[in-house]
């Protein structure tokens, strides 16, 4: 079975339009993992901070691939498109429901938002260049989008112990300049510090508690992880843990658990026409 094989047999595959049964588009099907995914990925409040500073003075906000609702700003107008219903159920009740679209064909007119937004999404969608086209296309003022280097991925520690885990969160990401090149206009790249107690729980938010990856909630809560067989899912968690318990994390890494936050591959770029 090659690579694309592989991940489409592990993942499940696509039906009519490249949806899954629950609308996941892209090469994640949250009807498998999506289950538990909010218990793991609360949004972090220095993130949405950086988020909502970089968002401007915006009154209504698109916020694409919205998942759950994180980092949705409370302050303003937030029209929210989701494509999978898992994700989409999974939205507390106090945000607005999701509109069942994808990134790629947005249903609003030209010019229809003050700014535009999307978290972790991006790496998940079928076509990155015609999404975001579309984010620009009906935003008028700043397209925002929260992301990760792949330049960087590769150099977090777990890449000692997952190493083809964060080879697909390498592979998957897009290219920073890809997405300035297909947003266009006045483009700012600022890395954003993980706080070493971050409430969003994607890989390098532990850092400094590599104990978390221990769980399987919080690897499945991360969907890099889907795309590696469940063996060597098995073999990767079992190489951490007798890692952690012997010391030889702590020997390598150990003066992690001491620093407010880290500078990994988390990125927010940000747009303007």
């Amino acid at each position: 079975m090659d690579e694309q094989s592989e991940q489409h047999h592990e993942q499940g595959g696509t039906g009519a339009g490249g949806r899954r049964a629950d609308g996941s588009a892209g090469d994640t099907d949250y009807g498998r993992i999506g289950a538990g995914y909010t218990d793991y990925r609360q949004p972090d409040p220095r993130i949405a901070a950086a988020i909502r500073r970089a968002l401007g003075e915006a009154k209504t906000v698109l916020n694409v691939g919205a998942g759950a609702g994180s980092y949705e700003p409370t302050d303003a107008e937030v029209t929210a498109v989701e494509p999978s219903a898992s994700m989409r159920a999974q939205r507390p009740a106090h945000l607005p429901a999701a509109v069942d679209a994808v990134a790629e064909r947005l249903p609003f007119e030209d010019d229809a938002f003050d700014a535009a937004m999307t978290t972790f999404s991006v790496h998940q969608w079928s076509d990155v260049r015609a999404g975001l086209r579309e984010l620009r296309r009906v935003t008028r003022g700043p397209v925002v989008v929260l992301t990760c280097d792949p330049a960087l991925v590769r150099e977090f520690w777990l890449y000692e112990y997952a190493p083809l885990v964060l080879d697909t969160e390498a592979r998957r990401y897009p290219a920073v300049a890809e997405l300035a090149e297909a947003l266009g206009g006045e483009v700012t790249v600022e890395p954003v510090v993980i706080p070493a107690d971050c409430t969003d729980g994607f890989n390098e938010a532990y850092f400094a508690r590599p104990e978390r990856l221990l769980d399987p909630g919080a690897r499945q809560a991360c969907s890099a992880w889907s795309f590696v067989e469940p063996q060597v899912r098995e073999e990767y968690t079992e190489r951490l843990a007798e890692a952690i318990a012997s010391g030889a994390w702590d020997e390598r890494h150990g003066a992690l658990r001491d620093l407010p936050g880290y500078d990994g591959s988390l990125v927010l770029v940000r747009a303007l026409p």
